[in-house]
């Protein structure tokens, strides 16, 4: 370990993430994890003895293999480092990481360029769903450089579409795990949903607030956070997760109506740390549960005619495509996200435990 590890540094959608082959990392996930636990600086507030950035968003890691499924190019399992806490979780995925493993691949060598375009199909391990990335590779080099925003990011890069089939009940095993499209906890209606991400739906106004919240206003409400991991606590049984405890699902959405023209408007908990925006499958979830008849985001939610559902959330709006079969039931979801490579090299975690 003294001579560094092989690790690709990308801003991936709104997230900033550690890309590893898993053949450069131990194989015994307990090793792994305390390694990855050492390359980030975890546990501490700063992670200053690593390369983590001292927020949930920018203490991410992604594990790259060859493909173990015949309809997929390539593995990938998502691994949340956290901060403050020597845990290492792969109890979800993520979408926003999920974008920079297309490019990652490619630059890797796990995936060949096809032309201008590159299809990467990407078997996830944490839900064991595929999705498809569509990589630009002009000249067979991963182009990063591009027109296309995304809220919550700076600037312009070239567009990754992601895309998804069959991710209702991902980890929960069905898309309203509780078999009800409200339950109550604590006296506050929830949604409890999972298509992709589990995450549970409350009313901003049932907290008293009125949506439109800073983050910094959120974190600073410890009262709210409190009582709303009180809430997680008892929901991670009733959507099948189990003792929820030292998980980083399900999510905590506050839904209230748009502000800016979108579909609804968001305030999410990851879970403990307030969102600068909101995760790709947590905008999914949401999406989806404002188009489910007497759900807490149907109730609030305008729905677009054209199937693109923008969910807005404190950096401006996650953009959704749904499409529905003939009885309104979600059959795809869709996003486009944008990544970056920061830097390519070696990195030299601290020595010891």
């Amino acid at each position: 370990m003294c001579d560094g590890i092989p690790c690709l540094w990308m801003r991936s959608g709104t997230s900033k993430g550690a890309y590893f082959l898993a053949s450069d990392l131990p194989a015994d996930p307990a090793l792994r994890d305390a390694l990855l636990l050492r390359i980030m600086g975890s546990p501490d507030p700063r992670q200053i003895d690593g390369i983590g950035g001292a927020d949930p968003l920018t203490s991410k890691v992604a594990v790259l293999s060859p493909p173990t499924r015949p309809d997929a190019d390539v593995d990938y399992l998502f691994l949340q480092v956290f901060v403050d806490q020597a845990l290492v979780s792969d109890a979800q995925g993520c979408g926003n990481i999920l974008a920079g493993v297309g490019p990652a691949a490619i630059e890797r060598g796990l995936v060949a360029a096809t032309g201008d375009e590159t299809p990467v199909r990407i078997h996830m391990l944490n839900t064991d769903e595929v999705a498809l990335a569509r990589v630009q590779t002009p000249g067979g080099h991963v182009r990063y450089a591009g027109d296309a925003a995304i809220d919550g990011v700076p600037g312009r890069a070239a567009p990754i579409p992601l895309m998804f089939q069959k991710i209702a009940g991902s980890m929960c095993g069905a898309l309203l795990p509780s078999g009800n499209a409200v339950d109550v906890i604590d006296g506050i209606d929830c949604t409890l949903i999972d298509n992709g991400m589990p995450c549970v739906i409350m009313r901003a106004a049932d907290f008293g607030l009125s949506g439109q919240e800073t983050r910094e206003e959120l974190e600073a409400n410890l009262a709210l956070r409190s009582r709303i991991e009180a809430i997680r606590l008892q929901a991670g049984p009733m959507m099948h997760l189990g003792d929820v405890t030292e998980k980083s699902v399900p999510k905590m959405t506050l839904v209230s109506s748009a502000l800016q023209g979108g579909a609804i408007n968001t305030r999410s908990f990851i879970p403990h740390r307030a969102h600068t925006s909101i995760g790709v499958f947590a905008a999914v979830s949401v999406a989806t549960a404002c188009t489910l008849p007497g759900s807490l985001a149907e109730r609030l939610a305008t729905l677009p005619p054209d199937g693109r559902f923008l969910i807005e959330h404190p950096s401006g709006a996650a953009e959704v495509l749904l499409q529905m079969d003939a009885d309104g039931l979600v059959i795809e979801a869709g996003t486009l996200r944008t990544a970056r490579k920061l830097f390519d090299g070696m990195v030299f975690p601290r020595e010891g435990s």
